[in-house]
């Protein structure tokens, strides 16, 4: 620290996990504050700062300063790079800290000079790429039954070359059409799993760039081997029968590896692939996302992927075939890569009724298992199914339709050692197991003898909370649990059937829980990419899943409320959490497309008659048609297009598109008229008359703002379905990310609803959301009722136990429970440089803890209830703001007795204390009168 200035510390480049690889010349620059007790100066606010840039290929080192406030996302200071250009950067700040927020009297300090970092461009032109996509001279694969004719076995690529002179620097630029793994003189490159990633591949396909340096051999004989698997480029997506080889029907690699001698400073082709490389089929002879993979150890050559070491070579290895280059936009990835995040030992090792052995990881997730060791006889089979609950104390494998879920095995003889599946994964949390038992004599299954590997998009957590309800607690966990399940690669959906898709519905109702639990502004911007290239392709309608596999069915290609509406709410998310308006800039014209495609009645809402999905998976809908919702689709997707037209018109307003802006303001109140005009009545009460219908209303503000009455007369109704339903859920996916909202709303005349709020939240009476954790739930389930009370799975087609999209309900927790919040209005200044801190307490809770790592650094709020033996009650709370931001706090209770309603506080550590009153009556009282 200097001089009473905070350090500097996290400094990134876009949302790019490294800074090796970027696919920008211009990479915008982050960097955060610590704020601990070392470097906690009170109300510090940064006034400029300095960024040296030294550019390694001239040797000059250049500085700029700049009067600013801002450490995220500023723009690069210096001339855009080149390819391949490495630069190192360090930043400085000033700033001043003051008695208050904002205040001059503090005496202006500069930060120590930050660590230097490095920044790489990748390969940012296509005809830089001098390699050729390269696969095998004749199609490998073994027989389905069924319409489907072959799995695609995997295949092994490879080349030997000579490295004659120890490089500065050598790099890596690799890619597939499937799914790949590469070796360098037979060490594994990188950690990543299920590379390059699902991306919309006739539109975009990632590449990854590795630093290989350390891997080389000079002098000696080297050699580059590329294993490749179908993954979702040729592998069969889409539940039942599916779909095979949409993208395309030959899986192929491309890379090239480029050194750099200091002597030069120039990049020199060391090795690329070509029709000089070989080919051999794997060992893995089928590997599928959804049937999981099947392993001959028998075929497996040793050390294909090192020819130096090798003492004799097969000579079954052949000629390598040149394929097209892609098409698509070769870029390289923004956002961190899926890995093996954790290891989960079993928590116990039994037989089932029938006799099976079974494993259980005490936690559902989604990865794959690893065997730490173990030998069996030449010919001996494995075979490893997987699921994610019992039923009647077998393996529960009836969610996993048609999927396989099932990985093998076949012994050489030799022990395997460290083993795990290569191209698939599976969400499970039990496994069964044939042909390896406890009771085994030579080799015993124990719990030491295998893991769980957790994998997920390796995103950093920077949300956390805590509560004196240890139900809420295994809730949020669950939240987090299904976030780390289904961000693979995308956003997507029920980990362990044939689907795992990216529908968008889902991430648009999660969009705010997930930037609070983890830091996936840069995984969801890259999924808006495909979104828009695939909306583009759809003539401006938002596919229901992206990227989009389902062009032609089974789902209808037509605009859907909620879902399309992603286009508009998710990229205004991003901005509110993370300040970048590139997602608004990119999906803008998404944005407008979306609009003009709805098809609209004469007033300018929805069509009526056309088909709607509604409060999908209301719980009163039967389990075999989700869409038979108690609200009327129409009146959800009207009050979702009053609120997406009022948000264009707010991103409009970013984009200083000012006439745009006004258009669509004059079209949202144009809009919220007829919707008033169709379904609220004079009273204020909502046609339609359910809890989806009122809270919508509530919150997206649908009444006259004059219309204090109406409004409360409507939250009156809403207390009155919630005691009607004996604070059970009664919404789908429409109204359950707003009925906490709304029953916490500032009304007059709904002063305790949020003790129903509190109430519904607390409930584990089925549907509600504690139900799934009263019955041993560590992830979200899909429906409210996934595992029936008798201990069946539900009956329904469409059940899975690891789904985010009712998770939603976390980020209530966060910001009324927690008390955190950012602010979206006129004094708010999104990315949380300037954020609300609220805790509501409510229920039985006494005390909670939130925390936040913004760009700013991390915010802190913990409080509890201490009560004396006379009844009073007292709050405490305290606050950690991070250097350069500030907090409006507002204390419980004080809108009630008319005090201060904000105090704007900076920087450093804050104490709170004050009287303390119940928002209401708890417990609420059902209006059952049994």
């Amino acid at each position: 620290m200097s001089g009473g200035a905070p350090a500097i510390c996290d400094v990134w480049f876009e949302h790019h996990p490294t800074g090796l690889g970027l696919h920008e010349r211009s990479p915008r620059i982050s960097w955060r504050y610590k704020a601990d007790s070392s470097h906690a100066p009170s109300n510090w606010i940064q006034t400029s700062y300095e960024v040296e840039i030294n550019r390694r290929t001239s040797g000059n080192t250049q500085a700029f300063k700049v009067a600013s406030d801002e450490n995220v996302l500023i723009p690069w200071p210096d001339t855009p790079l080149s390819s391949r250009e490495n630069v190192a950067l360090r930043i400085r700040a000033r700033g001043t800290s003051g008695s208050t927020p904002r205040s001059t009297d503090g005496k202006a300090a500069n930060t120590e000079w930050s660590d230097w970092v490095a920044v790489e461009a990748a390969l940012l032109e296509r005809q830089e790429w001098a390699a050729d996509l390269i696969t095998s001279s004749t199609r490998t694969g073994l027989p389905l039954d069924g319409e489907r004719t072959e799995y695609f076995r995997p295949i092994r690529l490879r080349k030997a070359f000579d490295v004659n002179k120890k490089p500065e620097q050598a790099r890596l630029y690799i890619t597939a059409l499937g799914v790949y793994v590469a070796y360098l003189n037979g060490t594994r490159i990188g950690d990543e799993h299920m590379a390059p990633g699902w991306t919309s591949y006739q539109h975009r396909l990632q590449y990854q760039t590795f630093d290989v340096g350390n891997l080389l051999r000079i002098g000696e004989v080297n050699t580059l081997a590329i294993e490749v698997a179908e993954g979702w480029y040729a592998g069969r997506v889409v539940w039942g029968k599916g779909v095979t080889c949409f993208y395309g029907d030959e899986i192929g690699a491309l890379a090239q590896l480029e050194v750099r001698h200091s002597d030069t400073n120039k990049p020199e082709l060391t090795v690329k692939t070509d029709e000089t490389w070989q080919w051999l089929e794997s060992p893995i002879q089928s590997s599928g996302i959804y049937d999981g993979e099947v392993y001959d150890c028998q075929q497996e050559e040793s050390n294909w992927n090192n020819v130096s070491a090798q003492t004799e070579t097969s000579s079954s290895w052949q000629a390598a075939k040149k394929l097209p280059f892609p098409d698509a936009t070769l870029l390289a990835s923004p956002c961190p890569p899926v890995k093996v995040t954790e290891l989960v030992r079993p928590t116990r090792i039994f037989q089932s009724p029938s006799g099976k052995t079974l494993v259980d990881f005490g936690q559902n997730l989604v990865g794959k298992i690893l065997i730490h060791s173990l030998s069996r006889p030449r010919g001996h089979t494995l075979t490893i199914r997987h699921a994610e609950v019992l039923e009647h104390g077998e393996l529960g494998t009836r969610p996993l339709r048609c999927a396989k879920a099932t990985d093998s095995i076949i012994f050489s003889g030799s022990p395997l050692a460290q083993y795990m599946p290569q191209f698939t994964f599976h969400g499970f949390r039990y496994i069964e197991l044939d042909g390896w038992a406890p009771s085994d004599p030579s080799d015993p299954l124990t719990v030491d003898s295998i893991s769980a590997a957790v994998m997920h998009t390796d995103m950093r957590r920077t949300g956390y909370f805590e509560s004196s309800n240890e139900s809420l607690n295994r809730l949020h966990s669950n939240v987090t649990w299904s976030l780390r399940s289904n961000f693979f690669s995308i956003p997507s959906d029920c980990p362990q059937r044939d689907e795992r898709l990216g529908w968008t519905g889902d991430i648009q109702v999660f969009g705010p829980t997930a930037s609070f639990l983890y830091d996936s502004a840069g995984f969801m911007g890259n999924w808006m990419r495909d979104l828009i290239s695939d909306q583009k392709e759809a003539g401006g309608i938002v596919p229901m899943v992206v990227p989009d596999v389902m062009p032609n069915g089974p789902w209808p290609c037509v605009a859907q409320a909620v879902w399309d509406d992603v286009v508009v709410l998710l990229p205004w998310t991003l901005y509110q959490w993370s300040r970048d308006d590139g997602p608004l800039r990119e999906c803008y014209s998404g944005m407008l497309d979306h609009l003009r495609v709805i098809p609209r009645a004469d007033d300018g809402l929805w069509e009526t008659e056309m088909w709607k999905l509604g409060d999908w998976l209301d719980p009163a809908a039967p389990s075999d048609n989700p869409a038979l919702a108690m609200t009327d689709g129409t009146l959800v997707a009207d009050a979702y297009l009053v609120h997406v037209t009022r948000t264009v018109a707010k991103v409009a307003s970013v984009l200083s598109k000012p006439e745009d802006e006004k258009r669509f303001q004059q079209e949202a109140e144009r809009l919220a008229k007829a919707f008033r005009h169709k379904y609220i009545a004079g009273s204020g009460l909502v046609v339609g008359d359910t809890q989806t219908a009122l809270a919508l209303t509530l919150v997206f503000g649908l009444h006259e703002d004059t219309d204090v009455a109406g409004r409360a007369l409507a939250a009156a109704r809403l207390d009155k379905w919630v005691r009607a339903a004996d604070f059970k859920v009664s919404t789908g996916f429409a109204g359950t990310n707003v009925i906490l909202p709304a029953l916490s709303l500032d009304l007059p005349a709904s002063a305790s609803n949020i003790q129903l709020a509190y109430k519904m939240l607390l409930s584990d009476k089925c549907p509600s959301w504690l139900y799934p954790v009263s019955q041993g739930a560590t992830t979200i389930w899909e429906r409210w009722d996934s595992m029936l009370p008798s201990g069946e799975i539900n009956p329904g087609e469409m059940t899975s136990f690891n789904h985010y999209a009712l998770g939603s309900v976390a980020a209530w927790m966060h910001e009324v429970i927690g008390g955190l919040a950012s602010l979206d209005d006129d004094t708010g200044i999104p990315g949380w440089k300037k954020f609300k801190v609220r805790p509501r307490p409510g229920g039985d809770l006494t005390r909670a803890k939130t925390e936040y790592l913004s760009g700013y650094g991390w915010i802190k709020c913990k409080w509890e209830i201490l009560s004396t033996g006379s009844g009073v009650k007292t709050f405490k709370m305290s606050l950690t703001v991070p250097p350069n931001s500030t907090a409006v706090v507002l204390l419980p209770n004080a809108e009630q007795k008319g005090e201060d309603e904000e105090v704007l506080v900076g920087s450093g550590e804050h104490h709170y204390e004050c009287a303390y009153e119940d928002p209401g009556e708890w417990p609420p009282k059902s209006s059952i009168p049994f």
